[in-house]
């Protein structure tokens, strides 16, 4: 198809126009390619990622249409799967739908990353050929760019219990610099977001569909605050729809750009442990919140404990230990005990507590809450408001 090529998509003056506004880089032609092919094939389709690999996404987007097999190996299985591609893409290859997706971006300020972006998160490299092919972002667009982040992923029906942990755990590890990644859905996701968001902290959702239409619509304050405190992502263009499919393929992007995942609450099949097994894929650490051995709820994380040896984190500070966190290091006098280690458990970063109610939940006693908040003080690992303390950030 000869009119579908970069040349064609930078002559439309409307998407130059677009790209200027939206494309942090100069490289338009390369960036015009990878905007179309976001239009062009479904996340995570490993023949466009192949034929980009090989030939960049303009030489790519040449030979997508053309009658030559240029995968870089040239076998059979090569040939029939570039075919069958082309006849997934050839419907989408129209310069009016990458026209509308840039201008959908240009409209509600999202801008438009692709690989080697300063600002592109590199963990999702590691995708290989199902590495998005660019990504379009609402907020922060440094969000992911250098910072630790963890996923805190589970399930839509979430029990109080799951959503009481999942907030616990997202607003300590937020409120200590790390970036909350989930996928925006209601329940465990929401609940992760509104703690990092609360704390102070930085998050990230993942959407299914165009970052212009998040969903689930419910969730368009929550999302509000998210884009102020970080940034909402998708790998499809602004308006396409979150199509189930599009979940499911939304999860790698989580677990990819996470250093580690956890799960907070899952039931036998829940869809949090597909993320779960693409970050086991990926070689990231994978941790489990436990819950009771009666609730359904948790059957999922149960099972990632047992049969995906999946770690066992009930605290921020497991999941910073499941991270490989060494940053204890930097206050020894800080380390030492394991009475310590029990107050700083107790304490939350978010809300200050009085002695007595440390005491409660260390199980120490109020005169050596005193003694050990006085050594954390001087460490500056706690903040004194009044006659509560919280963990300093």
């Amino acid at each position: 198809m000869s009119g579908f090529t970069t040349d064609h998509l930078l002559a439309d003056a409307e998407i130059l126009a677009a790209l200027r506004g939206i494309a942090p880089t100069s490289d338009f032609a390369e960036t015009a390619a990878r905007a179309a092919w976001s239009v062009l094939a479904e996340p995570g389709d490993g023949v466009a990622g192949a034929l980009v690999s090989v030939h960049g996404a303009s030489g790519a987007l040449a030979a997508a249409f053309s009658d030559s097999v240029l995968l870089g190996v040239g076998d059979a299985a090569s040939a029939r799967a570039l075919s069958e591609a082309r006849g997934r893409w050839l419907p989408r290859a129209n310069v009016r739908a990458v026209r509308d997706a840039v201008r959908g971006a240009r409209e509600v300020g999202a801008l438009l990353l692709v690989p080697g972006d300063a600002l592109w998160p590199e963990r999702l490299d590691d995708l290989g050929p199902h590495a998005p092919l660019a990504l379009w972002v609402r907020g922060d667009a440094g969000a992911l760019s250098d910072a630790r982040a963890v996923a805190i992923v589970g399930a839509r029906a979430a029990t109080g219990y799951g959503e009481h942990m999942a907030a616990e755990l997202a607003g300590d590890l937020a409120a200590s610099g790390e970036v909350i990644v989930s996928g925006g859905a209601y329940g465990i996701d929401g609940a992760a977001h509104s703690a990092a968001v609360g704390s102070g902290g930085s998050t990230v959702a993942f959407m299914a569909g165009g970052v212009d239409r998040p969903y689930p619509a419910g969730h368009q304050r929550l999302f509000e605050r998210i884009r102020n405190h970080g940034a909402i992502i998708s790998e499809v263009p602004c308006g396409a729809a979150p199509t189930k499919w599009r979940f499911l393929a939304r999860n790698r992007l989580i677990a990819a750009a996470s250093t580690a995942t956890v799960v907070v609450e899952a039931g036998w099949r829940s869809g949090s442990l597909n993320t779960a097994g693409h970050a086991s894929a990926l070689g990231r650490p994978l941790g489990a919140v436990p819950g009771p051995v009666t609730s359904a709820a948790s059957a999922g994380c149960h099972r990632l404990l047992r049969e995906y040896d999946a770690v066992c984190v009930t605290t921020a500070a497991e999941v910073r230990e499941l991270c490989g966190d060494d940053t204890e290091t930097a206050a020894p006098s800080a380390r030492a005990t394991p009475e310590r280690t029990r107050l700083l458990d107790a304490l939350s970063s978010r809300a200050a507590r009085d002695t007595e109610e440390l005491a409660r939940r260390s199980g120490l006693s109020v005169d050596r809450v005193r003694a050990e908040l006085g050594l954390l003080d001087l460490d500056g690992m706690v903040v004194r408001e009044g006659h509560q303390w919280r963990r300093g950030t």
